[in-house]
């Protein structure tokens, strides 16, 4: 008998390790596949994108706000997968009918961090999921001391248009705005505050807009818009999965990191 307790303070009981994986975080599909657990997973949703692979190899089970229940009970799962804040607590009421639900909650380093330990009890792949914590140990380091050298900057990052929308405080998005040594401009407001804009509308304080590439898909067309809004700052197009995707993501989001500033931001 195995005990462990997910990151919302659930203790889950399992007789043996769980075989058969469900998973409906995209970020966390990805970091099963890196523990070496790509056999295991049997469904997905249509949103598990990294390794594209999945999506042709998996049963597809729908997004991750709406799911076809049917679908995940079909698969027979010793275990599902689910996120705070990517899924709704409706599903993963519904979905502990089916199987035991792990639900992450990951808002920082630290809480990727131990997910990634989480999944190595949980599925006996502890080796991979110390190896995979001490390289991202190493490389948030490096990274670190690459960074100390550059100004802090106030920064705005966009998640949505119509109606504007931003990342705020207590999100995985603002942990790595302040890992690139950025200051939240909408720090100070809860998750993903609306922004009212009108014609009189000026952040003159704010050094840098970032504008992502999801959940809404922002491109270079919408760069013009932002100008009025922020004359004084530079506005960028970013990769949304490197600020948002939890698990292995951070690995290589550090990488990318490290390129952005060379390529784009050394000169600040």
């Amino acid at each position: 008998m195995k005990q462990l307790t997910d990151q919302i303070g659930t203790s889950h009981f399992f007789e043996s390790t769980p075989r058969r994986i469900v998973s409906l975080v995209p970020s966390q599909t990805e970091l099963l596949f890196d523990l070496g657990l790509e056999d295991q997973i049997v469904g997905i949703t249509k949103f598990c994108v990294h390794p594209n692979h999945l999506l042709k190899t998996k049963k597809i089970v729908g997004g991750t706000k709406q799911v076809h229940f049917d679908k995940i009970k079909a698969l027979q799962p010793d275990i599902i997968i689910c996120n705070k804040e990517e899924n709704t607590l409706e599903m993963v009421q519904e979905l502990s009918e089916i199987a035991p639900v792990w639900v992450t909650n990951v808002v920082t380093i630290v809480d990727n961090l131990q997910m990634i330990t989480d999944f190595g009890l949980l599925f006996d792949t502890t080796a991979k999921a110390q190896a995979l914590n001490q390289s991202i140990d190493l490389a948030l380091a490096d990274f670190t001391t690459f960074v100390a050298t550059i100004p802090v900057q106030k920064v705005a990052y966009f998640i949505w248009k119509k109606p504007y929308m931003v990342a705020g405080s207590a999100t995985f998005i603002n942990e790595l705005l302040r890992l690139n040594r950025f200051d939240n401009f909408f720090g100070t407001q809860s998750r993903y505050p609306e922004i009212a804009v009108d014609a009189s509308t000026r952040y003159d304080a704010v050094d840098l807009v970032l504008l992502s590439s999801e959940p809404y898909p922002f491109k270079n067309e919408d760069l013009a818009e932002f100008t009025s809004l922020f004359p004084n700052a530079k506005i960028r197009l970013v990769d949304g999965e490197y600020f948002s995707w939890h698990g292995s993501r951070l690995l290589k989001a550090i990488s990318y990191f490290k390129k952005w500033h060379k390529e784009l931001f050394i000169d600040v």
